[in-house]
């Protein structure tokens, strides 16, 4: 998509760090914004924030975990705009696990959000999209979390590469009909993921929050602190734009040598494995 101007787009996790980020993008491009978010109180300042932009911006309260809240988000960004062409399927949270606690409960709270909310977001937005055949793009906030297994044991890892593989087979489909998939892996952004548990519904029992002298606690510390000194979200957001208009797949935020080496280690890992295979397959007879 290249013109931007007088098309729709719709955001979750629209009211702080990366999603409120796309929403001005999106406004400063010419669009009309439906912004979505779990807070009630940081969804409407960050409606009034885009407001400075566009009068074009709307916002509706919406838990991505549950499918009926975001179908219904789906209809209110239908009813004051008409036609929807940018999904951007951003809302996320963090959440520990590791091999010495593992809380099920967190497992289920983080795949709900990260991985569920993406697919909700597509099952609301896809037929509209299709039906209305302008064309549009879905974009799906991943991490380079599912690039690399650097995190261990993790839910938050496990349902970012399942949004990678996501985006990858959409971006295959999707293709034929005008219709152009992006999957945002960003490294450290300063946002406020690090808080999740602020929004953790209490349907999923309380957060375990990690003793700081075990190895989770440390993770989760240095993890808070890295993200506390990331990047700019509109310098995510700007990227994010840059690909929606070449129809670009991939979006990293973060390429140089230390991130390149994970992703490089993990597939030369694969690749010898299946070389190893390979020798170990018996001659054709």
């Amino acid at each position: 998509m290249r013109d931007l101007t007088g098309k729709t787009a719709f955001v979750t996790g629209g009211a702080s760090g990366i999603g409120l980020a796309l929403g001005q993008a999106f406004a400063a491009a010419g669009m009309n914004v439906m912004l979505a978010d779990i807070e009630p109180e940081a969804l409407t300042a960050a409606v009034e924030t885009i407001r400075l932009i566009t009068p074009n911006v709307r916002g509706v309260t919406c838990d991505v975990a549950d499918p009926a809240g975001v179908e219904h988000a789906a209809q209110a960004a239908f009813a004051a705009f008409g036609k929807v062409h940018i999904v951007c399927n951003n809302a996320g949270v963090g959440g520990g696990s590791g091999i010495d606690t593992i809380a099920l409960d967190t497992w289920r709270w983080v795949l709900d959000v990260n991985l569920m909310g993406v697919v909700h977001g597509i099952s609301s937005f896809l037929p509209h999209i299709r039906g209305h055949g302008e064309g549009g793009q879905i974009v799906n906030t991943a991490s380079m979390a599912g690039m690399n297994s650097g995190l261990g044991f993790s839910p938050y890892s496990a349902s970012k590469f399942a949004v990678v593989n996501i985006s990858e087979g959409l971006f295959t489909q999707l293709k034929p009909l005008g219709i152009g998939v992006t999957v945002l892996c960003p490294g450290f952004v300063r946002t406020r993921i690090s808080d999740s548990a602020r929004n953790r519904p209490s349907r999923y029992g309380k957060p375990h929050i990690p003793d700081p002298a075990t190895a989770a606690g440390q993770l989760a510390a240095h993890l808070a602190e890295r993200g506390r000194s990331g990047i700019d979200p509109a310098a995510v957001a700007a990227q994010v734009l840059a690909a929606i208009r070449a129809g670009e797949l991939y979006v990293f935020t973060h390429a140089g040598p230390e991130w390149r080496a994970e992703v490089q280690d993990r597939f030369s890992a694969i690749l010898a494995a299946m070389d190893q295979a390979a020798q170990r397959q018996p001659p054709p007879a």
